[in-house]
């Protein structure tokens, strides 16, 4: 998710560049529909992602991958608007991690909750939040932001995404739910990487600025 207010780190998107997505990013931005509008519309879509994926099933498990890319799609199109559009607002920085964070816990938690673990859904949600603390704090610090890692939100997302598709193929062969499983360790496993990384990264770029600090061109 990327509503941002001049001055923030803005997550390096690929898609951004798109023609379609720019073709639809000035679509909205004609209209009354607003960044922060679009940034609590990814919540939704992930509390009825993650709605599907407890109700379980194969249109379900397919429908909730699908929400996953919606949930992506306003993460995408909010920045964009608020941005390239120019409808940015002051709240605009609270929009743009508040639904973020409840988007990932509605997806994560339902997930240890499908596969009879509920304490792995929670711990995913936690460390998923957990490498967002870190950028974010990485940011408090005077640092650029760093959305990297094995686990960042795209990985998580596109993670559950595939486990969600082969879910409903698994289902119907064999009656399984592995691939779920699966994810929800993947998921969990990678977001702590992450923020072991992020973290070590912060300490390095400290103690660059320290060590530039202290050089002689630098006190003259």
């Amino acid at each position: 998710m990327e509503n941002t207010t001049i001055g923030m780190d803005r997550r390096p998107i690929a898609t951004r560049s798109a023609r379609w997505a720019q073709r639809l990013a000035a679509g909205l931005t004609r209209t009354s529909v607003t960044p922060n509008q679009i940034s609590l519309l990814s919540a939704v879509w992930a509390a009825i992602g993650g709605a599907l994926l407890l109700q379980g099933g194969v249109a379900a498990w397919i429908a909730a991958a699908l929400c996953v890319q919606l949930r992506l799609l306003c993460n995408l199109l909010d920045g964009m608007v608020a941005v390239e559009g120019g409808k940015g607002s002051p709240v605009g920085a609270l929009y743009n991690e508040i639904p973020d964070r409840v988007a990932d816990t509605a997806f994560l938690v339902p997930l240890g909750y499908a596969v009879g673990l509920p304490w792995l859904g929670w711990a995913a949600a936690l460390a998923a939040m957990l490498t967002a603390y870190v950028r974010v704090f990485g940011g408090a610090l005077g640092l650029a932001q760093d959305f990297g890692g094995v686990m960042a939100k795209q990985r998580r997302m596109a993670a559950l995404t595939v486990a969600l598709l082969a879910q409903a193929v698994e289902h119907t062969l064999w009656g399984t739910r592995f691939s779920l499983l699966a994810a929800g360790w993947i998921i969990m496993g990678g977001s702590l990487l992450t923020a072991a990384t992020r973290t070590l990264g912060i300490a390095r770029r400290l103690n660059v600025q320290r060590l530039e600090s202290h050089r002689p061109e630098a006190r003259s």
